[in-house]
This record gives C-alpha cells, structure tokens and sequence, in this order.
C-alpha cells in the first residue's frame, strides 16, 4: 500500500509515479501479472518481455494502465 493505493508485482517506478501524480477518482491499485524479464527486480541483461501494467477500479474495471 502506498498513499491507499494497494501495488503488487514488478511495477515500474515511472508507472507508480504517474499514478500518486495523477491520482485517478476511481483507480484503487496497480498489478504486474507474472514476473516478466525485464520489468523492475527482473532484469536479465538485454532481455525483455513485453508486458503490462493493470489498473482496477473500485466498480471492479480492469483496465491496462501502461505497455512496456
């Protein structure tokens, strides 16, 4: 939990950030499914898998709140 937000997975800094900037009404956290290569603490090098980063909503929306 950070500022009431809940964040699980290897979320990026800039995403996280983005997040307690803009504070959307609705969005209640962040997730990174997985432990994708290349996402925060799951560096290998040159290698990187294309993921997303989710947000939920209190109404139950799940929606990708950014690509990397």
């Amino acid at each position: 939990m950070v500022e009431g937000y809940f964040l699980e997975g290897h979320i990026p800094a800039e995403d996280i950030k983005r997040l307690l900037q803009e504070k959307p009404k609705n969005v209640i956290g962040l997730s990174v499914p997985g432990m994708p290569l290349g996402s925060p603490g799951m560096e290998q090098g040159n290698r990187k898998d294309s993921y997303r980063v989710y947000y939920f909503t209190r109404d139950g929306e799940v929606g990708v709140w950014a690509r990397h």
